[in-house]
């Protein structure tokens, strides 16, 4: 079966495939891998029959999972926590509402770091979420159950959330798309804060076209969520096709970039640049090393924040936390003011850099990460698991649409991502140059040999 959404929406909509036939594919994928790789924490039970159509719904009969951060009415939503273990919404997360407006199948809820603060997806309190490629490692984090759900063709596409590269990182080590939009794009409404400063929500799929359509669903202004920005309605979907000649590309260089990257995904992301370049984009190496602090900030800043809402929660039962987050929370909140008030500093030179920058660039093109999928336990892993999010989480702090979009397998079969980021608001700039990349690759059609 094709994993593609779009290639399953309309072939539901010419009727030569059942609505209710592809829910049943999903639910015996889920069925015959999600004992192994844990994907998700509640699988919902099959609606026997799909309801019709009724006027424009673009992802009519799609199954779609969704992060176990999101509200879903009369649905357990744990967070991945011990603390939410019980908690039954009473309504749908704003972007839950919009999908099944828009004719989505809900078909569970996925599995995330505890409360997303980390990136291993390593949770101890519903197991640990492995990756398809092989399973003694992570699938990233922290939505990881949303990636290996995509990638395995347990639903066709899944909602995330990006503090620090929570989509972009499971999507770059389990070989599928990953789109965190620009900051206040997507309401973040019914969706349990990690930062109120850097969160964001935003789709995981097999293909750039398959992001598109999600944006479109997900994307729009919520005048009940105070970060929600009211911009014009996006059309991400009509100009993925234009052409990439003569536009301009900075691709990253400098010691943030090479100093701690395996030498395979720099040769890996060199490549793929090579690619554009014979499409007319015009490539200029920049030194990006300004990022460096703002990695720095978005990690002071995600736990101090973290540490922030959950503050009651550390105080009144640290203990029900697990040791690595417990950790972070405390680290959260020992920073002091003035260093948090630097960090925030940070945050607006950088937001200027990045703006002097896309004045001259269409896109900036570097790794998803610096490494491929590390294991998920035994000696270094947590300290190689910290350098996941170094290419990312300047992207939280800046706010800015970045795009992980698969670019290639390590010697050992692991999936490497590309990451594309431009501008603010344009999110069809780094979608069109991603589906460009994706249509003179074929990486994106690779799947986990356990898939099959």
């Amino acid at each position: 079966m094709d994993f593609s959404l779009m290639i399953q929406r309309d072939l539901i909509k010419s009727k030569e495939v059942n609505a209710s036939d592809l829910a049943s594919a999903c639910y015996r994928q889920i069925e015959k891998l999600n004992p192994t790789l844990n994907a998700f924490i509640t699988v919902l039970e099959p609606e026997q029959n799909i309801l019709p159509s009724t006027g424009n719904m673009p992802l009519y009969g799609i199954p779609i999972a969704v992060k176990d951060l999101y509200d879903t009415q009369g649905i357990r939503t744990t967070s991945g926590s011990k603390f939410f273990a019980d908690n039954i919404p009473t309504e749908d997360a704003y972007v839950v509402q919009k999908i099944k407006k828009a004719g989505g199948h809900i078909i569970g809820k996925t599995n995330t770091h505890e409360i997303a603060l980390g990136v291993t997806n390593n949770n101890p309190h519903f197991g640990a979420c492995k990756n398809p490629w092989d399973i003694t490692r992570t699938p990233g984090g922290s939505s990881g159950g949303s990636a290996v759900a995509v990638a395995t063709g347990m639903a066709m596409a899944a909602l995330g959330t990006d503090t620090g590269g929570s989509i972009r990182i499971p999507a770059a080590l389990c070989g599928v798309v990953g789109l965190k939009p620009t900051y206040g794009r997507i309401s973040l409404r019914g969706i349990l804060p990690l930062s109120w400063n850097l969160d964001h929500a935003g789709p995981i799929t097999r293909k750039v076209e398959d992001a598109a359509l999600m944006l479109q669903v997900m994307g729009g202004y919520d005048d009940k969520d105070p970060v929600s920005v009211k911009t014009l309605p996006g059309d991400y979907s009509s100009h993925l096709r234009d052409t990439m000649k003569e536009r301009k590309a900075a691709f990253a260089t400098g010691s943030f970039i090479e100093e701690t990257t395996d030498e395979e995904i720099l040769l890996a992301v060199r490549k793929a640049a090579k690619i554009l370049e014979e499409q007319g984009v015009v490539i200029t190496e920049v030194n990006v090393d300004f990022l460096k602090e703002a990695a720095h900030a978005n990690s002071l800043m995600t736990q101090a924040d973290g540490a922030a809402f959950h503050r009651e929660r550390l105080m009144e039962h640290p203990d029900w936390f697990g040791a690595d987050v417990r950790k972070r929370l405390e680290t959260g909140a020992a920073f002091t003011s003035s260093e948090y008030v630097l960090a925030r500093r940070t945050q607006v030179e950088a937001r200027r850099r990045c703006e002097i920058l896309f004045e001259q660039y269409d896109v900036l093109l570097l790794p998803t990460t610096p490494i491929s999928a590390p294991v998920l336990e035994g000696e270094n892993a947590v300290e190689r698991a910290r350098q996941l999010t170094r290419f990312t989480a300047p992207f939280n702090l800046t706010g800015l649409p970045a795009l992980s979009v698969p670019c290639g397998f390590t010697k050992d079969g692991l999936p490497i991502g590309l990451q594309i980021v431009s501008r603010a608001w344009n999110e069809s700039g780094v979608l069109r140059a991603g589906y460009a990349y994706q249509q003179a690759t074929e990486w994106h059609t690779t799947k986990p040999k356990i898939a099959s």
